[in-house]
């Protein structure tokens, strides 16, 4: 495995974290180009949480076969192992920072008991954990049938039991049966998780095709022909999309089957693009340190963005007025109004948790769970 290898990977993987910490940053009016889709349809902005999953899956396609010799249990035990510690991670940061302050000013133990379970980090630790099972036990024919009946089921599960609206569909009556509304995601004003549980199952092929996108590259090589495979297996998938589309909208929230091929597809030509223009353009490279930074060291960086925010609305600097509100409101939205004082103070946090990873990569600190 050459470096390069990594390189686009990582360049492709840091781009996704890049964009993930803007979009889940945004302290007030959001910035038009950097919101989601209201339900149906398709924004830039839903293209990084799925490209995430590719990368997760693009990755794998050089991890599992440093696998090969050792037994199916210890195998088992580091998929799960690695499955768990993610999801605690991701549960752990929804549960931050673990107190509360009450009118009086007495702290206490923030309750479990309206804590989040689902979230962005515990998706990709389900993802991943599934993908890597199917992948490490079954042959790659089985794999691809696995990947469409997770597709065709999820369809016929959401049409045969209820409708396609954020109340109505069977994802959020499941997420209620398992969870419980106060477990739920309410950001949409109701409870209604976006990453439960049910939508989960199409979200893992997001997996697996990034895995057989890595294996391609990894097996016959970076040369043209690999790379025009890449690109125009992206248009099928974005094709097959657009046709579904029609009687399976395409829709984040729900993670519908169509969604899944879409941003596969534009993956699939994403990377295909990188990879030609690293490995194969007379361009400079230089800009590529700048994502490469974020793809090193992505659960570390992604986590701190999270943490940084919910730390600054615990100090107290005027009054009731915290660290947060005086950055958001005194300084960024009274200075610059609006959308672009939003945009600006989440590209702001986003290039400080840069300068950590900036300052890990040259330390060569890597975490890794």
């Amino acid at each position: 495995m050459s470096a390069q290898r990594f390189t686009a990977l990582d360049v492709f993987r840091g781009m996704t974290v890049f964009f993930m910490i803007i979009v889940n940053n945004q302290a007030g009016p959001a910035f038009a180009p950097l919101r989601h889709a209201a339900w149906d349809g398709f924004t830039p902005t839903d293209l990084v949480f799925p490209s995430f999953l590719f990368a997760v899956g693009n990755a794998m396609a050089f991890t599992i076969p440093k696998w090969t010799g050792m037994s199916q249990a210890k195998v088992l035990t580091k998929i799960l192992k690695r499955t768990f510690l993610i999801f605690l991670i991701g549960y752990l940061l929804s549960w931050f920072p673990f107190v509360m302050q009450d009118a009086s000013g007495a702290w206490s133990l923030k309750p479990i008991a309206n804590t989040r379970i689902f979230g962005v980090l515990q998706r990709i630790a389900l993802c991943y954990g599934i993908a890597a099972v199917l992948i490490h036990f079954l042959s790659a024919k089985k794999v691809v049938i696995a990947s469409l009946l997770l597709l065709l089921g999820y369809w016929a599960i959401l049409l045969l039991n209820g409708d396609l609206t954020m109340l109505g569909n069977a994802g959020i009556a499941v997420d209620k049966w398992l969870i419980g509304e106060n477990h739920m995601y309410k950001g949409e004003g109701v409870p209604f998780d976006p990453e439960g549980f049910l939508s989960t199952f199409p979200a893992v092929v997001n997996v697996i095709i990034g895995y057989f996108a890595g294996v391609l590259l990894r097996d016959k090589g970076k040369d043209y022909e690999s790379i025009a495979k890449v690109l125009l297996a992206g248009v099928v998938l974005m094709a097959i999309a657009y046709s579904w589309n029609y009687c399976f909208p395409i829709n984040k929230k729900l993670w519908t089957s169509s969604y899944v091929l879409y941003t596969c597809g534009i993956s699939l030509m994403m990377i295909g693009l990188l990879v030609y223009l690293i490995d194969k353009s007379n361009l400079s490279n230089r800009w590529n340190h700048f994502f490469e930074v974020f793809g090193r060291n992505p659960l570390f960086i992604y986590v701190l963005s999270g943490v940084i925010p919910k730390l600054l609305s615990m100090i107290h600097v005027e009054g009731e007025k915290t660290l947060g509100q005086l950055i958001t409101q005194d300084i960024f939205q009274q200075n610059i109004p609006g959308e672009t004082g939003t945009l600006l103070y989440a590209i702001s946090l986003t290039m400080v948790c840069w300068l950590v990873g900036y300052w890990m990569d040259k330390q060569k600190i890597y975490v890794r769970v």
